[in-house]
């Protein structure tokens, strides 16, 4: 269980919270943060919220407005985890120009425009930044050109933050799970191909990102491959 609220806590903030790897780095961080869980399903978001004593903020990563609002509200932010994603399977010959509007406006502009409606508090903590990259962030997946561009897209991003942020100490980290045993994954592979146990668990995740959190202030872990234990060439 987490500890007891106060208002002393550090404040961490969590996108794409109501499943998946947000929801398991929400679990992770509420035992020594104040989180604040932002998600769409309000049935999972009550739940981890519930569970954990996290504030929910039932919002779509894109509504851009509310959020900085939002942000514009808190006292503090120490860490801020951009675990919001979609990742449809689409070719370029698939994907029309709607696939990419909306692949690159929830992995891509929604994390850098949230970043910047944050960054008074993250610069006034020496806060820690953390985007959920993936494999597909490095390499190319066959088939995937639309997801695969916008994680190539997002590394960018946090490269570019990285240097930007540096005189106010803020520490930019990229972690790029493989495989991971997720809502996402299952619908692009069919069932009976399915293996679980083959994958990375979201609570794997979850405990990388906890060690960047609680690296030593004088460091930052810039880029960090978590890959299934044994390796899986595609999809």
């Amino acid at each position: 269980m987490p500890e007891p609220h106060s208002i002393d806590r550090p404040v961490a903030l969590v996108t794409g919270a109501s499943s998946g790897m947000g929801r398991e780095i929400v679990r992770d961080l509420a035992r020594t943060h104040r989180v604040i869980a932002v998600g769409r399903n309000p049935e999972r978001l009550g739940a981890i919220a519930a569970e954990t004593g996290a504030t929910g903020w039932r919002l779509d990563v894109t509504d851009h407005d509310e959020l900085a609002g939002r942000v514009a509200e808190l006292d503090r932010l120490d860490v801020l985890v951009h675990a919001a994603a979609i990742g449809d399977h689409r070719s370029v010959e698939a994907a029309d120009a709607a696939d990419w509007q909306r692949h690159l406006a929830v992995n891509v502009t929604a994390p850098a425009l949230l970043t910047r409606a944050a960054l008074p508090l993250l610069r006034a903590a020496a806060a820690t930044v953390v985007f959920i990259g993936s494999g597909a962030g490095t390499r190319p997946v066959a088939g995937s050109a639309v997801y695969t561009a916008t994680k190539h897209a997002l590394r960018g991003v946090a490269d570019v933050l990285r240097i930007d942020e540096e005189p106010h100490r803020v520490r930019v980290v990229t972690i790029a799970p493989g495989q991971t045993d997720t809502d996402m994954l299952r619908a692009g592979i069919p069932a009976d191909r399915y293996t679980p146990e083959r994958y990375i668990r979201p609570q794997s995740v979850a405990g990388t990102v906890r060690f960047v959190v609680d690296a030593p202030a004088d460091v930052q872990l810039t880029d960090i491959a978590v890959r299934p234990r044994q390796e899986i060439a595609r999809l």
